[in-house]
């Protein structure tokens, strides 16, 4: 077991071991764990925000792009899976990183994590300001970066109080968000094929074609790399449903088949969204067009109001699609908070942070600082870039992807190192505990790589350019995304030397060498 740090302060007596950490235990099934892990993702959200770029980066090939953006998804929720049934820790890649590679690989591991979601945050935060205005009528508001900063501001605020009080009431309200935001979208989505196919749509509308779903149509390797690689951005969050595992009840099951599930509803969510939207709209650069850069950042709005009207039913229809967008992004606030917040408690137990990151709760037996200064420090860091640059705000979001592929990656090598002995005991072995991850991992690093070295760095991608010794003209979404996880190795150095002991590596379970 990883060493256990003294009791919290908050008087509850603690261990580092998974399930031991004072935190609500049983307080999940499995219909929530999964409720949690896709609202995480932001499905209305991040439709609307990426499916105009998938479509400009790939054209008619956007379904097929958004499909294969699920393969390294769905092997690394097995690694997931895997790992969770022999360690169901809260810290999830940052205990089972320093199982199988040592501590410092743990704490990098948690560090992308933390800072993933905190940038994220800004993002989720500012459009659920700009879709509050929105839906009130007052579109004035929604324009302005001082109002919708301050109306993000006190969005992450209440979410993040939501999420101090308990986990129950956290997952009761994912569960009424998600079921209005699923059953919209698949109202939309069937709305527009009927429209389409009864004759009903705009001149710019396309029947369904095999070739959409054929990845060799895309004319390069280079563009499909670039298309998958957004895709893989808006199946980012499913983790959520592991990092509360120490919460669920049967934690060394039912976190595991919840991410797994979660990956597979998701996917299908995503592909009846993206066909149906594009043959509604086409891919034309005019209209309701997918690649209008006047629609781009929001598919969904313009794509919504021509399928439902903004008359009478279709009128109520649209309102609630905006309102959609807007619980969406703020479920995924609320469930961003969450695995952030467990991340950085479980670090706390294992004395790789501060040990105040480590106290519960007495009465809501959650996080109480970790819960607290996630949202402090989200706040902290949406204000603060607003008021420097919208552009390196908008860069900074953009970099998500980096921190996502790192740790996402990192798990598929861990879960492999980790079985390494037992791999061949039998073919679900095998496959499931070391081919899928291998292959999840593998995929992600090429990603990290490419969008790292290639398309981020370049000076002419994204809204900012910075000039980097021996090296020069650097895009700012390179910069930030490798930088934040620079910052990682510094401030793991500093806890090292101030905490003066630090968790030691583990040996595996015996649990690990059995089947799970």
């Amino acid at each position: 077991m990883l060493k256990a740090s003294p009791p919290a302060s908050s008087g509850r007596t603690q261990s580092s071991a998974a399930g031991e950490k004072g935190l609500k235990v049983g307080a999940l099934g499995l219909v929530s764990s999964v409720a949690i892990g896709i609202a995480s993702t932001a499905p209305a959200y991040s439709l609307a925000a990426t499916l105009g770029f998938i479509a400009l980066a790939v054209g008619l090939q956007s379904p097929i792009v958004i499909i294969l953006g699920f393969i390294p998804m769905l092997c690394i929720a097995y690694a997931y899976k895997a790992m969770n049934a022999v360690d169901p820790d809260c810290g999830t890649t940052f205990t089972w990183a320093a199982r199988a590679f040592g501590p410092r690989s743990g704490w990098m591991g948690g560090w992308g994590i933390i800072i993933a979601d905190i940038i994220v945050m800004a993002n989720l935060a500012q459009i659920a300001g700009q879709y509050g205005f929105q839906l009130v009528g007052a579109e004035g508001l929604a324009a302005s970066r001082g109002w919708t900063a301050l109306a993000g501001v006190i969005w992450i605020a209440v979410m993040t109080g939501i999420c101090y009080v308990g986990i129950e009431i956290s997952a009761a309200l994912q569960r009424w968000l998600l079921i209005l935001e699923v059953v919209l979208l698949v109202v939309l989505s069937l709305t527009a094929l009927m429209q389409v196919y009864s004759g009903n749509a705009p001149a710019e509308s396309l029947h369904v074609d095999t070739s959409w779903f054929n990845p060799f149509e895309i004319g390069s390797a280079s563009t499909l790399t670039q298309g998958v690689l957004l895709a893989v951005f808006i199946y980012w969050g499913w983790d959520t449903a592991v990092s509360v595992n120490e919460e669920t009840a049967d934690r060394e099951r039912t976190p595991g088949r919840a991410a797994v599930i979660s990956t597979v509803l998701l996917l299908l969510i995503y592909a009846l969204v993206s066909t149906s939207a594009q043959a509604f709209s086409g891919i034309g650069d005019k209209g309701i067009g997918l690649t209008n850069p006047d629609n781009s950042g929001d598919v969904l709005g313009s794509f919504g109001e021509e399928v439902f009207g903004t008359q009478g039913v279709g009128g109520i229809l649209s309102k609630l699609l905006v309102l959609m967008v807007l619980t969406s992004a703020a479920a995924s606030t609320q469930t961003t908070i969450l695995p952030t917040a467990r991340t950085s408690f479980s670090m706390a137990t294992h004395k790789a942070l501060p040990a105040g990151f480590g106290k519960v709760h007495p009465r809501f037996l959650t996080p109480t600082w970790s819960t607290v200064s996630m949202g402090l420090v989200s706040i902290a860091f949406y204000v603060g870039l607003t008021a420097i640059s919208g552009n390196v705000l908008e860069d900074s979001i953009a970099s998500v992807g980096l921190g996502i592929a790192f740790y996402y990656g990192l798990t598929g090598f861990a879960c492999v190192w980790y079985f390494r002995k037992t791999l061949l005991s039998s073919a679900s072995s095998f496959w499931l505990k070391g081919v899928l991850p291998a292959v999840g991992g593998l995929m992600l690093l090429y990603f990290f790589c490419y969008a790292a070295f290639d398309v981020y760095a370049d000076p002419e991608y994204g809204a900012t350019a910075i000039d980097l010794p021996f090296i020069g003209d650097t895009g700012g979404v390179s910069v930030i995304g490798i930088g934040s996880l620079l910052v990682g190795v510094v401030l793991m150095t500093v806890q090292r030397a101030v905490q003066g002991s630090w968790f030691r590596r583990p040996d595996v379970p015996r649990s690990a060498a059995r089947s799970s």
